[in-house]
């Protein structure tokens, strides 16, 4: 591919709904841009954008994959995302490379929820857009009611460029209301002239007249000229336009079918004319040598830098380090400071990415989307610059995932084969993290939703020949006491020799701080246990609540005090009053009336209004108790609530039910509380045979 200027660069993300034809809208415009010659089908797993084995598996994009297409003296790097709530984290991503965005809506399905999150998405990183109405061959497709949706969502900022035209049931053409008149198909670029049916005329007065109400706010002599009656020249009107479309006032609204590859040629014409270069973009940074705002602003005249906003790391294609270019021009033969790892790299090749497919490119100017190979420690996030003038970018603020389950390798041995695959996981997915639990001897993996952690179980074993099962993980309980006890505990044994003695009368009470284990003092007088075993008895302590005698939960709370005791002056050792000491405490603990303590989170839930009945009918179900509710932008509540941690486990899915996946949620953990009588019970029943086993 040629090497592009950067006010010949367009860098625009397709966002929408899962299976609203984003990925098929791809095939179409690299089909136009004589990129393929066939159209690739989803359903058959040949399209340009979808190569993972999950994806041609599964028939639905997981990844976000970059296009770059030739067309009209331009490049469009079209960057491809997933639908699906649980790859939020590869929206993210590409949104943040992203200068524009093009939300895709099936005129079948109409606005769904992933349509209002992509908004939000465009909102966060204050990306100009454009709405694409796709599937408009189909006999059940409304364009004017998405129109009216949209509008009634987004208010009089949605203005449609486009009306289609049908005959027979199918799409033969369109209205253009920015030049004026009817359009019917002819081939994939042709058009012919045609009347505006009379079905549509009304519609279209309206729409124009939206049109031109924007272009004559642009300008106070533009404002003069409409209220007078005058016309303003097509030119006029797109240069209006596209001032407009950049600053988010206006929001246009094209249409028509992926498959048939209508629509498709105007869209991509509309992305050159309204759809900024990145030189439009301010782009700022830190120079780490003077401490002062680096102005990149994807001016080429500056020095080089780029960050990395996507990793790919896969054993069959390698490891490709995903790059837009901030500044300056970046050469095959550079070499790159990485300010976040404070080391320098000689780069080898410089490629872009058509999907899967590398391509060497001599350089990339400012604003352009590359990709580098084999970049030793880099990491979706860090900073490429030249070392004399060392430059870092903020990193994005990615989801964090809050859905997690207990994971162990299948096969004995396997453990280091899947910490070094699940590593390279989290190189590619940064919403995907791993904690090592040690205090409940388990590994969790976490994840934006059910679906996320078992496609990367699937994606262990097809990709990396490692497997894991996922189960429900262990909630972390503890164990006190409410009274007071004062015991004895005795250890003696004679076997030829010396023996062993060891006996100690201790008091264990509460002590009033959970967050300790324990407190240890010692009463005693005249010698009754030496001073030298004092240590040894604490040790006892220390190693009694590791493991309470109730259910084999970590003890907290408990304050032991060493009052009395005896020694042998030839048998007493240190392991035999530690000893002595743990039978004391688990017959102490036993009898100052023993409880289990729950973890308890505070949970906030952000939902519509009208979901606020459904969460917290369900949250009383799970034990939670609402503590308060505070209105939030886009006519939403935040239910702030707290709720048990083991109630937590499989919330996501049920809010995604009960929301239709407008919900989210967060939470954190707080305190412990007494569990109640019949939860308790049961975790004792079930954890019975680890009190006497040190093993679990």
């Amino acid at each position: 591919m040629n090497v592009y200027k950067t006010e010949q660069i367009r860098n625009v993300v397709l966002l929408g709904h899962g299976g609203c034809g984003k990925t098929s809208l791809v095939e179409a415009m690299a089909h136009l841009a004589g990129l393929i010659n066939r159209i690739g089908n989803v359903s058959e797993g040949n399209t340009l954008s979808d190569f993972d084995k999950e994806e041609t598996k599964r028939e639905f994009s997981i990844n976000t994959s970059v296009v770059p297409l030739p067309w009209n003296e331009c490049k469009i790097n079209i960057l491809d995302t997933p639908g699906y709530f649980d790859f939020v984290g590869e929206v993210e991503e590409a949104a943040n490379a992203a200068d524009a965005a093009i939300i895709v809506v099936s005129g079948k399905s109409g606005v769904e929820v992933g349509t209002e999150k992509a908004w939000e998405i465009c909102e966060k990183y204050s990306l100009p857009r454009m709405f694409f109405v796709a599937n408009m061959d189909d006999d059940n497709a409304s364009f004017r009611q998405v129109v009216d949706d949209l509008t009634a969502l987004y208010g009089k900022r949605i203005a449609p460029f486009f009306m289609p035209i049908r005959e027979n049931e199918k799409l033969v053409g369109y209205v253009n209301i920015v030049k004026k008149g009817g359009r019917k198909f002819n081939g994939l670029a042709e058009k012919i002239d045609c009347e505006i049916p009379d079905y549509l005329k009304d519609y279209y007065d309206n729409y124009r007249e939206k049109l031109l109400d924007a272009v004559a706010e642009t300008s106070d002599e533009y404002m003069e000229r409409y209220f007078n009656g005058e016309e303003f020249s097509d030119e006029e009107v797109r240069q209006a336009l596209r001032n407009n479309v950049i600053d988010g006032s206006i929001i246009p609204v094209a249409m028509g079918s992926n498959l048939e590859i209508r629509g498709v040629f105007n869209l991509l014409n509309d992305i050159v004319k309204y759809f900024p270069s990145p030189n439009k973009i301010e782009r700022v940074g830190t120079n780490r040598k003077t401490n002062q705002i680096f102005e990149a602003n994807y001016d080429e005249s500056k020095a080089m830098s780029a960050y990395i906003f996507k990793t790919i790391a896969d054993p069959f294609i390698g490891k490709y380090s995903l790059i837009k270019v901030c500044s300056g021009v970046l050469k095959n033969d550079s070499v790159v400071y990485n300010c976040d790892k404070d080391m320098e790299e000689k780069l080898n090749k410089l490629y872009i990415l058509q999907g899967k497919t590398p391509f060497e490119v001599k350089e990339l100017s400012a604003g352009d989307i590359g990709a580098i190979a084999k970049l030793t420690n880099a990491k979706t996030g860090d900073t490429l610059s030249t070392k004399a003038v060392p430059i870092i970018y903020e990193k994005v603020d990615m989801p964090v995932p809050y859905t997690y389950m207990r994971y162990k390798a299948k096969s004995k041995g396997d453990e280091d084969k899947v910490s070094q695959a699940l590593a390279k996981v989290m190189d590619e997915d940064q919403t995907v993290k791993i904690v090592n639990d040690t205090e409940n001897r388990q590994s969790l993996i976490y994840g934006m939703g059910d679906q996320h952690l078992e496609i990367i179980v699937s994606k262990l074993y097809n990709k990396y020949k490692v497997e894991i099962e996922l189960s429900k993980p262990k909630v972390a309980f503890r164990e006190t006491i409410k009274k007071s006890a004062e015991v004895q505990g005795k250890y003696k044994k004679q076997s030829g020799g010396h023996g062993q003695y060891g006996d100690v009368k201790m008091v264990f009470e509460p002590s009033g701080d959970l967050e300790r284990p324990y407190v240890f003092e010692e009463r005693v007088f005249g010698g009754a246990v030496p001073r030298n075993f004092f240590p040894a008895v604490e040790k006892g302590v220390q190693e009694s609540v590791i493991k309470g005698p109730l259910a084999a939960y970590p003890v907290v709370g408990v304050k032991a005090t060493l009052i009395d005791g005896s020694y042998h002056p030839v048998d007493s050792s240190e392991m035999a009053f530690k000893t002595a000491t743990m039978m004391a405490f688990k017959k102490g603990f036993l009898e100052a009336a023993p409880i289990l303590l729950e973890p308890i989170a505070s949970l906030r839930v952000n939902v519509p209004d009208r979901y606020t009945g459904d969460i917290m009918g369900d949250l009383n179900k799970r034990r939670g108790r609402v503590m308060g509710m505070t209105p939030a932008e886009g006519e939403r509540q935040i239910i702030e609530a707290e709720i048990p941690m083991t109630e937590i486990y499989g919330y996501s899915t049920e809010l995604r039910s009960m929301t239709g996946g407008r919900g989210d949620y967060s939470y954190e953990f707080i305190r412990y509380e007494p569990a109640p009588a019949d939860v308790a019970e049961r975790e004792i029943i079930e954890r019975a045979s680890k009190v006497t086993t040190i093993e679990e």
